[in-house]
């Protein structure tokens, strides 16, 4: 398959950060405290700046901030585990004069169910649920005049059910689903008759006027499996891994929509921390649109591995 070593690559990451005393070690089990609810929030302030005064070696002034949001409320007991949690991420850039440019921009809501019929198995059936969009528009800079984004354009929803295994299920997972819808969303009219983010664009006459709109929602119906991971690799250095691979029984089965979120936290105190942060997407249905020579007008190429990195330091707090 051509996309196979994409998923090589994500498994030799995921297997050389697993630590097997973890895995296959027997531990103690915990004492049953009785059901739980546990909530817990956590905003974030990462901010990077640049300045120059007479400086004969030349730059550009620039400052850039990223705000997040964590919140995630969780149920656990003897046979259920089920997690919740939603994230916000807002990221803009300013620089001299040119014009304020977004850098992040990410909402996601997360609710897994689990079910384990005996309370000493360490195996889960397990139902999930994620949905993710953006806030506001993005656009191919410099041109503001066309988005190439908006709200619910795209926004994607996976809703399956599989089984998952976790023997510390808050620190390490796995699962598979056989059984897994994807629905992608683009409920902007221009983006959907041009047929982005994989919908079905209008239907043109020989004028250029619609016959047929463009599709405003994609489903897709496939199989998923997913990892997450977190470690304490040292002393105040941490670890937290999420991969995601999808593949659609009815189009192209065999093409893989990857999705690999790797992150480190250093903290230096209570508030203080560095981040590092790496995001590698791959989707089958998603095209590189590049600018052209002419100003004002882009072309679409086939899809491509799209990969973001981030290295912040900023406040942390939990409430």
């Amino acid at each position: 398959m051509k996309h196979l070593q994409i998923i090589f690559l994500c498994l030799f990451f995921n297997l050389s950060f697993a630590q097997p005393d973890s895995l296959f070690i027997k531990e103690k089990k915990q004492k049953y405290t009785g059901p739980q609810w546990i909530q817990k929030n956590k905003g974030t302030v990462d901010i990077n700046q640049v300045s120059f005064t007479n400086w004969n070696a030349g730059g550009s002034s620039s400052i850039s901030g990223l705000l997040g949001l964590i919140s995630s409320i969780n149920y656990k007991d003897k046979f259920f585990n089920w997690k919740n949690n939603t994230s916000i991420r807002y990221g803009i850039n300013k620089q001299e004069s040119r014009e304020l440019r977004k850098t992040d921009d990410l909402f996601e809501l997360n609710s897994n169910l689990g079910y384990k019929p005996n309370s000493s198995s360490d195996w889960f059936y397990s139902a999930r649920l994620n949905f993710r969009t953006q806030l506001t528009n993005g656009y191919n800079y410099p041109n503001t005049e066309e988005p190439i984004s908006r709200f619910l354009a795209p926004g994607y929803l996976f809703f399956g059910g599989g089984m998952e295994y976790g023997k510390n299920i808050d620190e390490l997972s796995f699962y598979f689903s056989p059984i897994t819808l994807k629905a992608t969303f683009v409920l902007d009219e221009d983006l959907a008759n041009a047929g982005s983010f994989g919908v079905e664009a209008a239907v043109l006459d020989d004028d250029g006027n619609i016959i047929v709109p463009g599709e405003r929602v994609r489903r897709e119906f496939g199989m998923l499996l997913t990892n997450s991971y977190e470690m304490e690799i040292l002393e105040n250095i941490n670890l937290r891994q999420q991969v995601s691979l999808y593949s659609d029984y009815i189009n192209n089965f065999g093409n893989v929509d990857v999705d690999w979120r790797l992150d480190f936290d250093f903290k230096v105190n209570s508030f203080v921390r560095a981040t590092l942060g790496s995001h590698l997407r791959y989707d089958d249905d998603v095209k590189i649109i590049k600018p052209t020579d002419v100003e004002g007008e882009f072309d679409e190429s086939g899809a491509k591995v799209q990969w973001k990195q981030f290295l912040g330091v900023g406040f942390a707090m939990d409430f």
